[in-house]
């Protein structure tokens, strides 16, 4: 027994030791290092059989066909990876709609449903005509496609300083011309989809109150001309990304999946649009503390923020728009990892301090990780994304009550905090938390991206400066706009109606028709 054991602990030792000494193996948090040419013969089932190399061989250089095949097949790889992040990204306005309806009173889920659905519809013609053009009309090619073809060219820029800002694309109105290539096409879909959930997240900030017109002429407006000029500045070769290339802030203003472009363009409109609309009739007593008006469905809202979370993964891990860009395994799990620390530390905080677990504020909170690491997801390892996700549970509680009690605000959904507040922090945690591992020559600048904890501080007053543009830019436009629109064609809809619920006066529809208290006539 005794030598049995000896050769055991031999074999056990040579086992450990042998593959070290053979080959050192490290870690590659950016999956760049892993496949090559090793793996292109015999990958598949289909591997090609000798009398075919050969045949190959004779006919054309097999180095030559190899390279047209591989060529190929990247790019349809990252094309499909893009398209099927996108589907996952349009299903999300399903976990929009089932959300906000659900933290909303009965009386107005018609009229919820209504708008979470007309925005996808208005939105994308919106971003047809215009917006995609003025977003992504000087990007260049398509590099992150693999298969970009360089036709979107035409940036509309000033020179300031001696340096050269971005402004808006001019090219791809209509998706015509130049534009009518399968690159172009693809990224349109990808891109109209964040925009969408960019135009629905005020429909849960001004619910039970907001007058069907107006909120058509906003689903125009924010696709055409809002979002696609914030956009445009950190996604589509605008100034704020150029700020690391023209003054060495770091890589530029870096915001991998949009909780600057998406979450807090959304946030803040939603914040110019609730102030304009004012609050429910009923929310706040004459002394201006507030009432408690709850949502009618929990159950629905819960099963929306799950959708929401799903679809995420096609929102942060698609953002690469390269299937063959192994770091999606990071972001996907750093993606999971926040959204579960944000719905504990939401929960908890709630627990400590008012004695019960709010599972609606825990279902927010879960939406708030997500948001918060949707920027830096790309950037930070996971002890990073827990932090970040701790942190946005924590956030989203406090802003939610200094939004209600102090600003007077009546977001019914907690749109502003989860989506607004926690888009700036994620944006800001990127320039704390980037750890130098991915982002080589982003924004044309050479080396990894680092934030303030490792090394670069230029990184973090980039994003700094990426989240005062934001906030200053939206709320501006959006305030002027919801106030001249106001005028025009009133907001808000008259008493009587608002106290009845809007699904009659403004969609025609009644969501619950066997609860509601109309008299609909002797035999039926």
């Amino acid at each position: 027994m005794k030598k049995i054991s000896l050769v055991l602990l031999f074999f056990l030792l040579l086992g450990t030791i042998l593959p070290l000494a053979c080959h050192a193996v490290e870690p590659d948090p950016s999956g760049a290092s892993i496949g090559g040419a090793a793996d292109v013969i015999g990958a598949t089932s289909a591997a090609p059989t000798k009398e075919e190399l050969a045949s190959l061989a004779t006919n054309e250089p097999l180095a030559a066909k190899l390279a047209d095949v591989i060529g190929h097949n990247r790019i349809a790889i990252n094309m499909v990876w893009t398209l099927v992040c996108g589907f996952l990204v349009m299903f999300m306005q399903a976990g929009f709609a089932m959300a906000e309806t659900g933290f909303t009173r009965a009386k107005n889920a018609g009229h919820t449903m209504a708008m979470n659905m007309m925005i996808y519809a208005i939105g994308m013609l919106g971003y047809w005509v215009c917006g995609y053009a003025i977003q992504m009309g000087g990007v260049g090619g398509v590099a992150s496609l693999a298969g970009g073809t360089g036709l979107l060219d035409a940036e509309v820029s000033i020179k300031l300083f001696g340096k050269e800002f971005g402004l808006f694309g001019t090219k791809g109105f209509f998706l015509s011309g130049v534009s009518y290539d399968a690159s172009i096409f693809a990224l349109f879909l990808f891109q109209m989809v964040f925009m969408d959930t960019t135009a629905t997240i005020p429909t849960g900030a001004m619910a039970e109150r907001w007058t069907f017109k107006s909120f058509v002429v906003y689903g125009f407006f924010i696709s055409m001309i809002v979002y696609p000029l914030y956009a445009n500045w950190v996604w589509g070769g605008g100034f704020l990304s150029t700020l690391g290339k023209s003054f060495g802030l770091g890589h530029g203003t870096l915001d991998f999946a949009g909780s600057s472009v998406v979450h807090m363009t959304g946030g803040v409109a939603a914040l110019a649009g609730a102030i304009i609309l004012g609050p429910r009739l009923g929310k706040f007593r004459s002394d201006g503390t507030p009432n408690a008006i709850p949502g009618h469905h929990i159950p629905m809202a819960i099963v929306g923020c799950f959708i929401l979370a799903f679809g995420w993964f096609g929102f942060n891990a698609g953002s690469t728009m390269a299937g063959s860009d192994l770091r999606i395994g990071v972001i996907a799990t750093n993606t999971m990892l926040a959204s579960a620390a944000g719905a504990f530390s939401s929960m908890l905080y709630m627990w400590l301090r008012y004695g019960k677990p709010d599972i609606s504020m825990a279902a927010n909170g879960l939406l708030a990780g997500l948001v918060a690491i949707t920027a830096p997801c790309a950037f930070v390892n996971s002890v990073s994304a827990v932090i970040i996700g701790i942190v946005a549970g924590v956030l989203l509680c406090i802003s939610v009550f200094f939004i209600e009690r102090t600003l007077k605000i009546d977001d019914p959904v907690g749109a502003i905090s989860v989506h607004g507040v926690n888009g700036a922090w994620g944006l800001l945690s990127l320039g704390l938390f980037a750890d130098g591992t991915y982002g080589d020559g982003l924004n044309a600048v050479t080396g990894t991206v680092k934030g303030l904890f490792y090394g670069d501080g230029s990184q973090f007053l980039a994003q700094v400066s990426g989240v005062i543009v934001n906030f200053v830019f939206v709320f501006v436009f959006m305030y002027v706009f919801f106030t001249i629109l106001n005028k025009i064609i009133p907001m808000r809809v008259p008493e009587d109606l608002e106290v009845e619920g809007l699904d009659q006066s403004e969609v025609a529809v009644t969501a619950y028709p066997d609860f509601a208290r109309h008299d609909y006539g002797a035999g039926r």
